[in-house]
């Protein structure tokens, strides 16, 4: 064959790879995403390469995910495919956002820790931000066994966590989770609330199991240091606490609105009707408020105190029982006014 015959071969093959190259990287270099945000995908421990695909799917620009799916096998993504919540940025590259879901590259979740009365509560409301199975979650913060890792049991394991926002990632495990907060609790108890404590002559955990009793008699921050010191004054006596919330804890009912004398009974170390002293741990998560409300109280005089008959959330403050107790008939009275029980 001549040369200008071979020349007339080669030229048209050429310029058909040369189209066949361009249209392969112009199919995977073109933008994955049609949105215009940031959306996010969630890969869980059973997804596989169709159910990765069917999840980008709602975001993919025309071919894109067809792309996709040749590069993730010829990758080998398919055969490790990492969990955890990815972002899909609008304009990158389909081979850029594969990359970054094969070598695990996430975006992490600002996770808001909720002021939960019960670890339960705690396991469902994480589990709706994390990767992690309510169930299996409130087991684990059930079991003082395991929560020895922390230093802790099941009555103090809530006082780990301070009710902030932190970054983490959708996927990480409870005991990496519960490490991260011993962390940021070594955080928040820094040398001046570390001193605040011990001048009041309570532990850490003792300040946090007063403020959450604060909080549940409360939603008032400006309130909180006021009633912080009546119950300061009944502990510095000898006082029993007295403190509804800690009967509600007990009886593991919330939905009570008015405490009966039948319900002070109740043989639990959270009723500080019968037991003088702190409950052996808080009856919810406190709040940053409620611990500096402690920390922070407000010095007076006052031993009794009882929610005031206009429903405000706030209350009457009485230095003696008989003024309490006048207290407490007018606010009787407008619950049976309501029919409240």
């Amino acid at each position: 064959m001549s040369n200008i015959k071979k020349k007339y071969y080669i030229i048209p093959i050429i310029l058909c790879l040369v189209t066949m190259a361009a249209v392969m990287l112009f199919y995977f270099t073109s933008a994955f995403s049609q949105s215009e945000k940031t959306e996010y995908v969630y890969i869980d421990p059973d997804d596989n390469l169709d159910s990765v695909a069917h999840k980008l799917s709602p975001y993919a620009n025309g071919s894109a995910l067809a792309a996709f799916r040749i590069l993730a096998r010829h990758s080998g993504y398919y055969e490790n495919i990492r969990t955890g919540r990815f972002a899909v940025e609008p304009g990158e590259k389909t081979y850029n956002l594969l990359r970054r879901l094969k070598n695990g590259h996430q975006t992490p979740v600002r996770l808001t820790i909720p002021e939960s009365r019960t670890m339960e509560r705690l396991a469902l409301q994480l589990s709706r931000r994390l990767m992690l199975d309510s169930t299996a979650t409130a087991i684990l913060l059930g079991d003082s066994a395991y929560l020895s890792r922390w230093n802790r049991d099941t009555a103090t394991i809530a006082c780990l966590f301070v009710p902030n926002t932190y970054e983490v990632y959708w996927n990480i495990p409870l005991d990496h989770l519960l490490d991260r907060m011993q962390k940021e609790y070594a955080r928040f108890w820094n040398k001046d609330r570390q001193e605040k404590a011990a001048a009041l002559g309570l532990t850490l955990d003792e300040v946090t199991t007063l403020a959450s009793i604060v909080d549940e008699e409360t939603a008032n921050d400006r309130e909180k240091p006021m009633i912080a010191g009546m119950y300061l004054n009944r502990l510095r006596i000898g006082m029993p606490l007295q403190a509804d919330p800690t009967i509600k804890f007990a009886l593991k009912d919330f939905s009570i609105r008015r405490i009966y004398h039948n319900m002070l009974t109740i043989d639990s170390p959270w009723n500080t009707y019968r037991y003088v002293g702190l409950p052996p741990g808080p009856v919810k998560i406190a709040s940053v408020a409620g611990i500096d409300a402690v920390l922070n109280y407000e010095p007076h005089q006052y031993l009794y105190m009882c929610a005031k008959e206009d429903f405000s959330g706030t209350h009457n403050f009485a230095r003696t029982y008989q003024e309490h107790l006048r207290n407490a008939a007018r606010y009787a009275k407008a619950l049976n006014e309501r029919g409240i029980k």
